[in-house]
């Protein structure tokens, strides 16, 4: 167990939103610490060309170790562990336990764990994870050079992801429940149709997925027709990472948070605030207002 050293801030998680809070907190010379994850960056880390952030050329992994050497240069500190539980309240501090076995304790706490992939829940997709199913396609499609792959989804990430790959694999299918890519931008939609390898399949959805002997997967659709494929890549939205919260804390059908319901001396930024939009611009700006009003509030004790 570690000594139990006060904090003024404690900040979960090591994406924009949490390295974005973590910088403005140090800067006004509150003691910070971000409980950062299993990994720097969160989303951000995985996309290997950043266009749409203002001010940035470059991946997400190199914007978020900037950001990182952004804000230890006022002195936060970051550790690469993550919250199991937390107790305590505003008054006796919030005492957080991380997976590393240690607690810390802040006066503040700032929210800021983000979101991860949804799952699929069909037939086979659990157990199939990892061997030909995927929820990161800059991570794993290496695997997939040359080869026959699936993403199913209709929004920014599964257009990203299918753009990513026709770079990689042989060709690409997108697979989308409605009949048209109404929740893209259209710039992605231009270059999905741009490319030759890429082939939509509208009106489709999936509900099962077996692996034949010769490793390729046979993924059955609702209409009954099967397609066969070497990887399926799943892109169908997130949820926010907030299973560590207890009960009372409220949280809407996706498990976001809402900066309104929260105990006093808590804040949210980022993907797991409710009614925003998971873009890195928007966690930027949500970083900065919870490290605002968690310094406010600090000067007001």
């Amino acid at each position: 167990m570690n000594d139990i050293v006060m904090y003024d801030v404690l900040i979960l998680g090591s994406g924009p939103a949490g390295l974005t809070a973590a910088l403005y907190c140090a800067r006004a010379g509150k003691k910070t610490l971000v409980l950062g994850g299993d990994t720097l960056g969160g989303q951000t880390a995985g996309i290997a060309v950043l266009e749409n952030y203002p001010g940035w050329a470059g991946s997400g992994l190199e914007l978020s170790e900037f950001m990182k050497k952004q804000a230890e240069t006022f002195g936060a500190e970051i550790k690469f562990v993550s919250a199991k539980s937390i107790a305590g309240d505003a008054e006796s501090g919030f005492n957080i336990l991380c997976d590393d076995d240690n607690r810390y304790v802040g006066k503040t706490v700032i929210i800021a764990t983000g979101a991860s992939p949804r799952k699929l829940q069909i037939d086979g997709a659990r157990e199939l994870f990892g061997k030909g199913v995927s929820y990161c396609a800059t991570c794993d499609g290496f695997f997939y050079s040359e080869k026959e792959v699936i993403v199913m989804g209709g929004g920014n990430s599964a257009l990203n992801d299918a753009l990513y790959l026709a770079d990689i694999a042989k060709n690409v299918k997108i697979v989308y429940r409605k009949s048209a890519f109404t929740r893209a931008e259209a710039v992605l939609r231009n270059r999905v149709a741009e490319r030759e390898n890429i082939e939509c399949l509208f009106n489709t959805d999936l509900k099962k997925i077996v692996k034949r002997d010769d490793d390729r997967l046979v993924v059955t659709t609702t209409d009954d027709d099967e397609i066969v494929c070497d990887g399926l890549f799943v892109a169908i939205g997130h949820e926010a990472n907030t299973d560590y919260l207890t009960e009372d804390i409220v949280r809407d059908n996706m498990g976001r948070l809402a900066p309104s319901a929260l105990p006093r001396g808590m804040f949210v930024a980022g993907d797991v605030e409710s009614e925003i939009k998971m873009q890195i611009a928007t966690a930027v700006g949500t970083g900065c207002t919870a490290a605002m009003d968690a310094i406010a509030y600090l000067n007001q004790l």
